[in-house]
């Protein structure tokens, strides 16, 4: 059983109910920033999966809540919470988290720039929540009919998507390695809604089999030699989004799996190492709908 602070218990709880006044869907977490409570099916044999149907607490983020009483229930029943996780996904703000990591040694919050700067998107005023490692949430409300999938590292190195069925940790939170906090002057704004261009990049392309282009159909030598170039004038911080972007094109414009070899030899010139240029390469593949 974990060691219980119950003053850390008491914070969490009460910046929990704060945020599920705001219409946020919360759970206790642990220390390690895992669902404080353990699956009330561990030790069953494995059956289809149960999002809570069964009443039991234990579920994760299926037992989010913003029901003051149900909160205070979740709590209750983990007395080792020093923190909480806020569910992404759900009414009213369908919550989008764009997590810029730090650890990764990848500079995402440059990659996210670059990103903005080709497709053409600002990211709004809206809640920043910063982690003890460095690294930074962004808040985003996503509209009622999408869908936005988890993703790690796929819309470009170091940054990961929290979206349906993830969850985000809640400012305020204690973990192993510090408490998380916001960036002054944003703790109390709605979170904004996701620019249309960066929600088309976070939306899932549909998976299908491409047919090779044919041979008079296909994109000029010129323009997949642009796409090398332009990887090849990266600095440093940029390396990665920059291979990133031009493999997103090559695929699109169906030249990505003859590119590819092009591609990577450039990404080598500028200091990548060969098993982040394939990464990123694949990376690009799957966003396109070619893996």
């Amino acid at each position: 059983m974990a060691t219980i602070d119950r003053h850390a218990t008491a914070l969490a709880l009460a910046h929990a109910l704060s945020a599920a006044e705001r219409g946020l869907a919360v759970i206790p977490l642990s220390r390690a920033k895992l669902p404080a409570l353990r699956s009330p099916h561990h030790e069953d044999p494995p059956p289809a999966p149960c999002h809570g149907d069964c009443g039991r607490l234990g579920h994760g983020v299926y037992d989010a809540s913003t029901d003051p009483r149900r909160i205070r229930e979740l709590f209750a029943a983990a007395p080792w919470a020093t923190g909480y996780g806020i569910a992404c996904g759900l009414p009213p703000h369908h919550l989008i988290g764009i997590d810029l990591d730090t650890k990764s040694g990848a500079n995402a919050s440059a990659a996210l720039r670059e990103l903005a700067l080709r497709h053409l998107f600002t990211i709004p005023d809206t809640v920043v929540v910063t982690t003890p490692s460095g690294g930074r949430h962004i808040w985003l409300a996503g509209p009622p009919d999408a869908v936005i999938p988890n993703s790690a590292g796929r819309l470009a190195p170091g940054i990961d998507i929290r979206g349906a069925g993830g969850y985000l940790v809640g400012p305020g939170s204690r973990t192993e390695h510090g408490v998380y906090g916001t960036v002054p002057g944003t703790a109390q704004l709605p979170p904004a809604p996701c620019p249309p261009a960066l929600l088309r990049l976070l939306t899932p392309a549909p998976r299908h089999h491409h047919a090779a282009p044919e041979p008079t159909d296909r994109p000029s030598a010129q323009q997949g030699q642009g796409l090398v170039q332009f990887v090849l004038a990266a600095h440093e911080g940029q390396r990665n989004t920059r291979l990133f972007w031009a493999a997103c094109r090559a695929y699109e414009n169906g030249i990505g799996e003859l590119l590819a070899p092009q591609l990577t030899d450039a990404a080598l010139r500028v200091g990548l190492t060969d098993r982040e240029a394939r990464s990123t390469i694949a990376s690009a593949a799957r966003l396109s709908g070619y893996a």
